[in-house]
């Protein structure tokens, strides 16, 4: 279920408005690729901001979109253990087929902390679950050692994304977990690199607009093309600078809206990207040789 580029998707906007009929075609449009799964209310997803039954508008309107042909992942994770819960278990009733909960975020959890919070979570459901480890956002770090009780003490434990940009820590939890755990990548400039490493897959922000370009660079490193894994990689690189030239979502938001695909603006706390940063995206867009409708 976890192996290849999972696109980690927008959620669409008008003005203030969830864009159901948008998030629809952007699932559409993913379903007409070759990735293996979604995710919605991730980071990319705005999670934080979006209320209680957004949340699950988002999700039921994914599960129904999806129909079984490829996985649906929920965001399921806050810095709240018995929140996550709840989520976790709501989300399991919505029919996905597997949650992604991330190291609480603030609260500045010890190891120890993080061991019982997502054995917690893990002992809550009986779908798969996907460990989310990005100290950029959460501050905390989920060790590899802490993985590695995790994977030995909760069997539906299966897979981390793995975005402490960290790639000595990979190395670490591939060392330490072998087969017990999938490593997927969740930066995409360095989903070549923890590929080499072992790593199975990326969740993918990039994949909003070129889903066929990651999975195939995915495809091709483990079908054992590693040159042409390298060619796809160093032409998506530019293309990934720029769709993080500002806090994700806002540059991919930007991107999205300029290809013409339901997308809208962010959400506060988060801002339209500026304008200066808006060129250096346009200017990604058109090397890469996409096509832009709308400034």
């Amino acid at each position: 279920m976890f192996t290849g580029c999972i696109t980690a998707l927008i959620t669409p906007f008008k003005e203030e408005a969830l864009n159901l009929d948008g998030l629809r075609e952007n699932i559409r449009f993913q379903l007409q690729t070759g990735v293996k799964g979604i995710l919605v209310c991730g980071s990319t997803g705005e999670s934080s901001s979006l209320n209680e039954t957004e949340w699950e508008l988002v999700i039921q309107t994914a599960v129904a979109e999806a129909k079984g042909k490829i996985p649906v992942i929920a965001g399921a994770g806050t810095n709240s253990t018995w929140k996550s819960v709840r989520q976790i278990r709501r989300a399991e009733e919505l029919g996905v087929d597997a949650v992604l909960v991330v190291a609480p975020y603030y609260n500045k959890p010890t190891q120890e902390g993080l061991y019982q919070h997502f054995r917690a979570c893990a002992e809550a459901t009986r779908l798969p679950l996907i460990i989310y480890n990005i100290p950029p956002r959460s501050v905390v770090n989920i060790q590899p050692a802490t993985i590695e009780r995790l994977a030995n003490d909760c069997p539906n434990i299966v897979a981390v994304k793995e975005a402490s940009g960290n790639l000595d820590q990979v190395s670490d939890i591939l060392i330490r977990c072998g087969d017990r755990i999938t490593v997927l990548s969740g930066d995409d400039s360095l989903t070549l690199p923890i590929l080499s490493l072992g790593g199975r897959g990326v969740i993918s922000v990039v994949s909003n607009i070129v889903p066929n370009d990651v999975q195939a660079l995915v495809d091709d490193y483990l079908g054992g093309n590693t040159e042409s894994a390298r060619r796809r990689h160093l032409k998506l690189f530019p293309l990934i600078k720029a769709l993080f030239i500002e806090t994700n979502p806002i540059p991919v938001k930007a991107a999205m809206n300029m290809l013409g695909m339901p997308a809208g603006y962010p959400r506060l706390p988060l801002s339209p990207l500026s304008s200066g940063s808006k060129e250096l995206l346009r200017r990604a867009l058109q090397n890469y040789g996409l096509n832009i409708r709308h400034d």
